[in-house]
């Protein structure tokens, strides 16, 4: 009798979950998978004759499942069991669970597509940035979705009942995501309004969260490190002298990587050892000095290693076609290097090429080096975005620690008697 309450307890809980499942956008096969991995789920409930589904069940069936083996280490099929244990558990313990949409490509049809893509060239003709546009047009697309799962097809039938179901339905993000797609919605709404597409104002509705973000301590590696990383470079071969050169642009002179990958030969003035550009980031002009080290390593890489090409820019592909390199490019020649190096710890730290400008940084900060002259060779446009470099000089830091004053007995009540 306790068994069938349990079978029936545990069905009604797989019912309702799969129902979930055909509501979000989850692929046919996907929820065929999660329907094998219930049925998996089942016979274990069975054999251990429990009396729920429960987070004991789900984890004693993930740890049958590991066997004392690593997660790393199990196969695809059976991560895809524990996740489906998890997201079992999650849809009973809240009515949801967490996932995300990929697409290569958005499409929005409908009234509502159609406002949403006007909505994303309104911003373009007032000249924001195309991040700025794309990071729009992915969080509308979440409210897309969940428009189309709830049948609402038109821009009438927008309610507050609608709007507070998806910014409840937001509850498995992070924090930064909720705070962008809040944001993008609200900004969204104020232009239905102001463009009289919609009768009244609705941005309202969607409160302010009170997000801040998280200022992060910025990934250095020491002078000695980064001495280690450059002498790892191979540079007897085409590819290991135009490393190279890439390395020391970013780690001497702080040359961010659309910087490096966007390097022209005009860029070069040579009679006055200048390299002279304006960033992609900033679209601030720079001047800095090719040292001696950076302005040999160039001359190598152009005679010894670079590709003949026709090509305005100086670093290029080692194999035809020789088009000029991907910033994505740097970031792996940057992790090649510092395992060659041996260096610690880069598992745990961010290991690509703007890590190279913020030990530039810190090397800088170790030698007192004033705050705006750093600000001129980062290529910062203000000292404010220098700032945040001070919190890696540990040694300076340390000077500003505080002596903790004595506290009164009273402050413990009465005195321990001895």
């Amino acid at each position: 009798m306790n068994e069938t309450k349990q079978i029936i307890s545990f069905e009604k809980s797989a019912t309702e979950f799969l129902l979930y499942l055909r509501q979000i956008p989850f692929s046919q096969s996907r929820i065929n998978l999660y329907e094998r991995g219930i049925n998996q789920i089942s016979e274990f409930i069975k054999q251990y004759q429990a009396t729920a589904y429960s987070a004991d069940i789900c984890n004693k069936y993930i740890d049958a499942i590991l066997d004392g083996r690593k997660y790393d280490s199990i196969s695809r099929l059976e991560k895809d069991y524990i996740r489906v244990a998890t997201a079992l558990l999650q849809h009973k313990t809240t009515g949801a669970i967490s996932y995300r949409i990929k697409r290569q490509k958005y499409e929005l049809t409908g009234e509502i597509g159609d406002t949403i893509y006007k909505f994303v060239e309104y911003r373009r003709k007032r000249n924001f940035s195309e991040d700025t546009i794309a990071g729009s047009l992915i969080y509308l697309s979440r409210f897309y979705e969940h428009l189309r799962r709830q049948g609402v097809q038109t821009i009438s039938e927008l309610n507050q009942q609608v709007l507070i179901s998806f910014v409840n339905s937001l509850g498995f993000y992070s924090k930064a995501t909720i705070h962008c797609t809040l944001c993008a919605l609200r900004v969204f709404l104020r232009y239905l309004y102001n463009e009289h597409l919609f009768g009244k104002d609705l941005s309202y509705l969607i409160s302010k969260d009170g997000y801040r973000k998280e200022a992060k301590l910025p990934t250095s590696y020491t002078k000695e490190e980064v001495e280690h990383l450059l002498a790892s470079v191979d540079r007897g071969n085409p590819k290991g002298k135009r490393d190279y050169v890439m390395l020391l642009l970013a780690a001497r002179l702080g040359l961010r990587a659309s910087d490096i990958c966007g390097l022209k030969f005009a860029n070069i003035i040579w009679d006055q050892n200048l390299i002279v550009l304006i960033q992609q980031k900033t679209k601030k002009r720079i001047e800095l000095p090719i040292l001696q080290e950076v302005g040999n390593a160039i001359i190598d890489y152009m005679k010894y290693g670079r590709p003949i090409s026709d090509s305005p820019f100086i670093f290029l592909k080692l194999y035809p076609p020789y088009d000029r390199l991907a910033e994505p490019t740097l970031h792996s020649i940057v992790s090649t290097y510092l395992n060659k190096a041996g260096i610690k710890n880069i598992s745990i730290k961010k290991h690509g090429l703007h890590a190279l400008r913020h030990s530039l940084a810190g090397i800088l900060l170790e030698k007192k080096t004033p705050l705006p002259v750093i600000s001129e060779v980062l290529g910062h446009e203000s000292t404010e975005s220098t700032k945040s470099y001070l919190r890696i000089d540990m040694p300076a830091l340390r000077q500003c620690a505080l002596e903790v004053p004595p506290l009164n007995k009273s402050f413990y009540g009465t005195e321990v008697s001895k």
